[in-house]
């Protein structure tokens, strides 16, 4: 089984518009609202190919309740905490040129109670699967380094951690030594103290982070596609080119299909070959992790 950690879920709010303008009134062709957050779309993709999933994090209120309520409908085994406040709301506006305009809620503050129970859980979840996948940002009132404290403790029980998150929290969570991480090129420039980086300069990075101990390094590059590095070397996967309908979740996408090609011992070459179609089909779909199997296939053949 695998497990997904969303410590700051969201309902996602999709808004389709012909154009955002700024500073003027704009009115929606129609809105949509589902279970968001990074882990939440990993979920959602792992269920979509029948794997077995036990689902983390903190939820609260009626967003929470919706949210579970839908991995629960996908067959997902929840283990969530409730917390006293209210789950987020993110707002996705999409214009029909493609551009995805993101708003999001901070979310609630946790408490250190409920931070312990959450830890509890954790440990119990860690002795039923042999991956964990920790996504996204971190709640307001939870430490730091809680992603570090989190990879170390799937690491006492022998289980594997795939990191995906920004800023200090991807900083620190690397000191920990996950077993996999995946940044965007703009997250690893920013760990990389760069403005930017180029292709090349992304590839050492990578490699920089295998000299670290990692032992696998994936990096998105958006519609440029991926570069993978492990202590074997480093090459580049060119994106599938598709009508982009929604690119919310591309990133989580590829993040739940190398953890599918983990759990089948997969060679790298093929892992990343699936990983950017699979990228594909989401962005060319709603989105979020919702896309047709049909469409996946046909751009992996």
């Amino acid at each position: 089984m695998i497990a997904t950690v969303t410590l700051n879920p969201a309902v996602d709010q999709n808004c389709r518009i012909d154009k955002l303008c700024v500073g003027e009134v704009n009115r929606l062709e129609e809105t949509e609202r589902r279970a968001g957050g990074k882990g939440i779309n990993v979920t959602r993709v792992l269920r979509k190919f029948h794997t077995p999933v036990a689902a983390l994090g903190f939820l609260g209120g009626n967003n929470g309740k919706m949210i579970e309520e839908e991995m629960e409908e996908l067959g997902v085994e929840c283990f969530f905490t409730p917390v006293e406040g209210e789950t987020r709301v993110n707002t996705n506006i999409l214009g029909r040129d493609g551009t995805v305009t993101e708003i999001l809620e901070p979310g609630p503050v946790i408490t250190d109670k409920e931070l312990q129970q959450f830890l509890r859980c954790y440990d119990g979840v860690l002795e039923q699967c042999e991956m964990v996948v920790l996504s996204g940002s971190l709640p307001a009132g939870v430490p730091g380094d809680l992603y570090a404290v989190l990879i170390m403790r799937a690491g006492m029980f022998g289980v594997k951690t795939v990191l995906d998150t920004s800023g200090a929290a991807l900083a620190k969570g690397i000191k920990a030594v996950p077993y996999m991480v995946k940044p965007n090129i703009n997250e690893l420039a920013q760990w990389a103290g760069a403005e930017s980086l180029s292709r090349e300069a992304a590839k050492q990075e990578a490699e920089k982070l295998v000299r670290l101990g990692i032992s696998k390094v994936v990096v998105s590059m958006g519609s440029e596609g991926l570069i993978y590095a492990d202590e074997a070397g480093t090459f580049f996967v060119p994106a599938k080119q598709v009508e982009v309908k929604n690119s919310v979740g591309c990133g989580d996408t590829v993040v739940a299909s190398l953890c599918m090609s983990e759990v089948a011992g997969e060679d790298p070459e093929t892992a990343m070959e699936k990983a950017v179609a699979m990228a594909a089909a989401n962005a060319a779909g709603k989105g979020g992790g919702e896309f047709s199997t049909a469409a996946y296939l046909e751009l992996l053949q």
